[in-house]
């Protein structure tokens, strides 16, 4: 966010744009790839740069990072990790209203964006996403999209804990697809775990954590954004970041 606002207030030359699609250095370019998916689902002719751009994120993301974008580049992190750190201060933490909200409706919304891309004539998801809204926010002045920012920030808050990233956000469900078979994982060794459970607590998709304490290998599952809090909270160094591994 510094070097897209840097590049606005200052001229930087380092990132320029948006996180749809950004010019690195004047020499390439960055785009993203469910926003490019959009846009050619609505019609639109882009440029050689920004599809390849679309590929390189893809690689980067699929062979390696698996879906660390969620976690390390999202700017919505700022709002959601806001409203844990208010969870977590009042005790909220524990409290969460029974609505069913499941995870796998992030990759319904991830479809009907394309869908309603091809219907509508314009990438959908970029015209409503709080992550865009955000960006603009911060670094052109918030207006009007400042409402769907509080409105995720609520919903983190009263209704559901990582509601948005880990239940609604069809980027994030995007990144745990081609993320799927990434080669930098979170791996367990069970002879360190002295099953404390403090990595349940802390990570925002517990359901990947299911080799805990029962086997060491890698978290395989595509959900898992790497954000390393699980790794950092282990006092047992049970937990670390590597090469995939074979569970076993």
């Amino acid at each position: 966010m510094i070097l897209f606002a840097g590049s606005n207030y200052y001229g930087w030359k380092v990132l320029m744009g948006n996180y749809s699609s950004a010019y690195v250095f004047e020499s390439f370019y960055l785009s993203d790839p469910y926003a490019v998916l959009q846009m050619l689902a609505a019609g639109f002719m882009l440029q050689t740069d920004v599809l390849f751009g679309a590929v390189i994120v893809v690689l980067f993301y699929g062979l390696f990072a698996g879906r660390s974008f969620c976690s390390w580049v999202c700017p919505m992190n700022i709002v959601t990790d806001f409203a844990h750190w208010i969870r977590r201060k009042t005790g909220m933490n524990k409290v969460d209203m029974k609505i069913p909200v499941n995870r796998k409706l992030r990759y319904w919304i991830l479809l009907l964006g394309i869908l309603l891309s091809v219907i509508t004539g314009v990438a959908a998801f970029e015209f409503v996403s709080p992550i865009s809204m955000l960006h603009r926010g911060i670094i052109f002045g918030m207006g009007m999209g400042i409402a769907a920012v509080i409105i995720v920030l609520f919903f983190d808050l009263f209704v559901i804990r990582n509601g948005w990233c880990g239940h609604i956000c069809p980027l994030g469900g995007f990144y745990s697809l081609i993320g799927k078979h990434s080669l930098i994982r979170v791996n367990h060794k069970k002879e360190k775990c002295t099953e404390c459970n403090l990595c349940f607590a802390v990570c925002p998709e517990r359901q990947v954590l299911s080799i805990i304490n029962k086997k060491s290998g890698s978290i395989l599952f595509g959900a898992c954004n790497n954000c390393g809090r699980c790794i950092e909270v282990c006092d047992d160094n049970a937990l670390k970041f590597g090469i995939i591994k074979k569970v076993k």
